[in-house]
């Protein structure tokens, strides 16, 4: 009895180390070898590691062993750090420096690093993976499938986790989840890899209540918001782009000294420029589809606007082109912006269409 006593206690004892939960600390120790890593999104290779300021973007390594390291550097952020696909940690401003991976089973291992906030004050930078002792690396993940979505605060994520809709600029900031919005729940959807090439309070070619600053097409070819190098990626041929454009063009009114008189000069001029902008990144992914979608917001006048974009595309013998309508949203994230339960419903939206379009993963 006592001998099958002392094995329950043993198993038990196994069980508990086994299951023990993985532990994020900051350490001193010096960092082993660099870990191949996958990277989502555009960044910019620096000596601390990878500078990068468009939403959402990740970075990925996969190692065997017991623990990892990976290196935080400047810049206010908020990160979640998984390990197997299970969340480890949410990092939020941490200071910069080294910070360990440990408690995990002795095995094979993915690791991966999500940036959840938007960065558009200023560019942050990601270190990278480590090998600690006894970590041995393997090769980084990496999928098939590739997704571009481009748009504003839609795509953004913007204050997605609120669960209110009168925030300060600070709780947009911290409630703002990209990691959760709807292109991270699309792209899981079809095991892809993404990029979210978005700004919130961007347009076509009027920001949020006339706001100055650049819109979304002038920013789009650069790796970070100083547009001092263009962006380049021999590796990245999306097989579709999904685009959200039109919210800040036309949920304010026009105001004197504007470039537009009336209502119908910003459609005209709206109209025209996302046509050349399609046409532009057509002409560098010319078998991607295309997925145009927009809310009902404005009284319907942004719906209407993008479907006229898309009818004039197709006229203009632009093929795999898809104007997609998303209705019955909540809008409860800050500022009446999608949550993530809307992430969700904008996700089966554009679903409905991917899923009936499989030829899609098959361009190359």
């Amino acid at each position: 009895m006592k001998e099958v006593l002392g094995l329950f206690a043993t198993a038990l004892l196994s069980t508990s180390v086994i299951a023990a939960s993985p532990t994020l600390t900051p350490t001193t120790t010096k960092a082993g070898a660099a870990l191949p890593v996958h990277i989502g999104g555009r960044v910019e290779r620096v000596a601390e590691g990878y500078r990068r300021q468009w939403p959402g973007t990740y970075f990925e390594s996969a190692f065997r062993g017991p623990s990892a390291l990976l290196k935080i550097g400047q810049g206010d952020i908020i990160l979640h750090v998984s390990v197997d696909g299970a969340p480890v940690a949410k990092l939020v401003k941490r200071k910069p420096g080294l910070y360990r991976v440990a408690n995990l089973a002795n095995g094979r291992h993915t690791i991966r690093v999500d940036v959840a906030s938007e960065s558009q004050s200023a560019p942050t930078v990601f270190g990278g993976f480590y090998a600690a002792s006894g970590t041995r690396p393997l090769p980084a993940p990496s999928r098939a499938r590739q997704i571009e979505f481009i748009g504003d605060s839609h795509t953004v994520g913007y204050g997605n986790i609120s669960t209110r809709r009168d925030c300060t600029q600070d709780e947009v900031w911290a409630t703002t989840d990209t990691a959760q919005a709807m292109p991270a729940l699309t792209a899981r959807r079809y095991g892809a890899d993404y990029q979210v090439n978005a700004i919130s309070g961007r347009g076509i070619v009027r920001n949020y209540d006339g706001m100055a600053a650049d819109t979304v097409p002038t920013a789009y070819p650069f790796t970070l918001f100083d547009k001092a190098a263009r962006y380049a990626d021999p590796a990245w041929h999306p097989h579709l782009f999904v685009i959200a454009l039109g919210t800040n063009d036309f949920t304010t009114p026009l105001h004197p000294g504007e470039p537009w008189k009336t209502r119908d000069a910003l459609h005209a001029d709206y109209e025209q420029n996302y046509v050349d902008f399609v046409k532009r990144l057509r002409a560098h992914a010319p078998n991607a589809h295309v997925i145009l979608w927009a809310t009902d917001m404005a009284n319907g006048e942004i719906a209407s606007e993008v479907g006229k974009v898309a009818s004039r595309l197709k006229a203009e013998g632009e093929r795999d082109i898809a104007f997609i309508p998303v209705t019955g949203l909540a809008f409860t994230g800050c500022h009446a912006h999608p949550s993530t339960s809307d992430d969700a419903r904008i996700t089966i939206a554009l679903s409905t269409y991917i899923d009936t379009h499989p030829e899609i993963w098959a361009q190359k």
